[in-house]
């Protein structure tokens, strides 16, 4: 083998032999598709393969699994602007690898790179660099005037040709202010209009995206390199992290494309300016702690269903702490219900990270994190390793690779009970065998039926979910109507007059 080899398969069996000796609870799966490669791969709570997707194309980022059972990725295709994460095409795949649909996002002009995040009614966000000629710089207040790529948010549809559609547009360029102009229309006090991106506000500098390393001469500068983005599908509205700005930010997303290039319309009645950004106040001249001193990937929404952190907004901080420190923290943003809240020439709150996970190593770049639903935080370290820790800071799961991003998946996500036979049997489930009583149908849409010779016995019915969240309780014992349930793997607890109990796993696919 050659050094590289021998260096990996050792560090395979460091990891795994690790592993080992930990208690290895964790609740389901982890799908992830090294940089630049061809294969997905979802590997269980041993670090085994549970499936892989062997695919003609390199992944150039991220990988997401739909609740069919089917994946979508952004891939990496020849394109005219280069730069890191470059991607330009975003395919469906079907369990056996078949297309499902592609869409190509490049021209000289444009181009996906980045991440993806799935929107409502099956859409697909995607990130993109869009070119903005020196003059039209120039309008907007620049004062070096040159050609930039700016941030772009597309929203795809999947059609039934094969292809998709873009069904909403967002462009940062139709939100920029300048205060060195005062005959330009842009023109303003900008820590008055903290929901607008000053044009003239420094960066960290280049580097990754058209105009820095891997970028021909000529290309102008990758100026926001805008990285990680999530949809909260509650308020309707689009996360996205920043990493030379060391911001994140949020807009809304019930406008029109027509409404997301103004001030006004849009659930929250300001068009598609920010309606909140956080980790760096000096960009709209304001005072306050930077909390953001550098790079920033994978903004993300805690899922809001009672699950630790729930509704805070999360993002890897990769260097929260100084240089070589990385923290993955989370916000509880001031949202009203209908604006962020914000004192005026203050900075958006809160005034420190709500919730702070040290990681267990430093990255640099790229990176993500899951807060689960039993508590546990799962954190991808890019270029280095992944591993789950729960709240008493044990490390329950490791596996030594590091993409640039990789999502669990509890073993009732539908699309996980789709992929596999039996994809929850570290359950410890424990059944009565000398009561005469069926229970179906399994996999159900929702009723399902109890019968058998012994029903009468049954004084009590509970289901919860599989980290025991109580979801209804019941005397009926002929029925139990789960049809307004979300899709997924649920524990049905019949409880007889003898006080034995008989627990079986029903699938709701509705």
């Amino acid at each position: 083998m050659s050094h590289i080899n021998i260096r990996f398969y050792l560090l395979v069996t460091i990891f795994m032999t690790t592993c080992s000796l930990f208690a290895q609870p964790i609740d389901g799966y982890v799908l992830y598709n090294s940089f630049n490669e061809n294969t997905t791969y979802l590997i269980d709570a041993e670090g085994d393969i549970a499936k892989t997707w062997n695919l003609s194309t390199a992944c150039n980022y991220a990988v997401l699994l739909k609740d069919n059972g089917n994946i979508v990725r952004g891939e990496q295709i020849d394109t005219e602007i280069v730069g890191a994460a470059v991607g330009g095409r975003v395919s469906e795949y079907d369990p056996d690898g078949n297309v499902v649909w592609s869409f190509d996002y490049s021209t000289s002009e444009y181009v996906q790179h980045h991440d993806i995040d799935f929107g409502p009614n099956g859409s697909v966000f995607l990130i993109s660099w869009q070119e903005r000629t020196e003059e039209e710089m120039e309008m907007a207040g620049l004062e070096d005037p040159e050609m930039k790529h700016v941030t772009g948010l597309i929203e795809i549809m999947g059609n039934s040709s094969g292809g998709a559609d873009i069904i909403w547009e967002w462009h940062f360029y139709d939100h920029l202010i300048q205060d060195v102009d005062p005959n330009k229309p842009n023109y303003g006090d900008i820590a008055s209009n903290p929901q607008r991106l000053d044009v003239n506000v420094p960066a960290l500098g280049f580097g990754g995206g058209p105009g820095g390393p891997g970028g021909p001469p000529g290309f102008a500068n990758d100026w926001l390199h805008c990285n990680g983005i999530h949809y909260n599908a509650e308020r309707d509205q689009i996360a996205f992290t920043s990493r030379f700005l060391s911001e994140i930010f949020v807009i809304d997303h019930s406008t029109t494309t027509e409404e997301a290039a103004t001030s006004s319309g849009g659930n929250a009645g300001m068009g598609g300016d920010l309606l909140y950004r956080w980790g760096n106040p000096a960009n709209y001249k304001t005072t306050g702690t930077q909390y953001i001193p550098g790079p920033c990937h994978d903004a993300r929404w805690v899922p809001d269903d009672g699950r630790p952190r729930g509704g805070l907004l999360q993002f890897f901080n990769n260097e929260g702490l100084g240089e070589n420190i990385s923290t993955v923290d989370a916000l509880d943003t001031p949202w009203d219900g209908t604006s962020y809240t914000r004192t005026p020439g203050e900075p958006f709150g809160p005034t420190e990270p709500t919730w702070r996970h040290i990681t267990n190593d430093n990255a640099w770049g790229q990176s993500a994190a899951m807060s689960m639903p039993d508590g546990n935080i799962f954190v991808n370290l890019s270029g280095e390793y992944m591993y789950e820790e729960n709240e008493a800071g044990e490390v329950v799961f490791q596996y030594p690779e590091g993409p640039a991003k990789a999502f669990r998946y509890t073993c009732d996500h539908p699309g996980i009970i789709a992929l596999l036979d039996d994809p929850c049997d570290v359950l410890a489930i424990s059944e009565v065998t000398d009561k005469d009583i069926r229970i179906f149908p399994n996999p159900s849409t929702g009723l399902i039926n109890v019968s058998g010779n012994d029903i009468q016995q049954i004084t009590n019915i509970t289901v919860t979910d599989v980290v025991g969240k109580l979801i209804m309780e019941t005397s009926d014992t002929n029925q139990v109507d789960l049809s307004h349930a979300e899709n997924g793997i649920y524990l049905i607890r019949l409880t007889f007059e003898d006080a034995e109990e008989l627990i079986q796993k029903i699938s709701i696919l509705n």
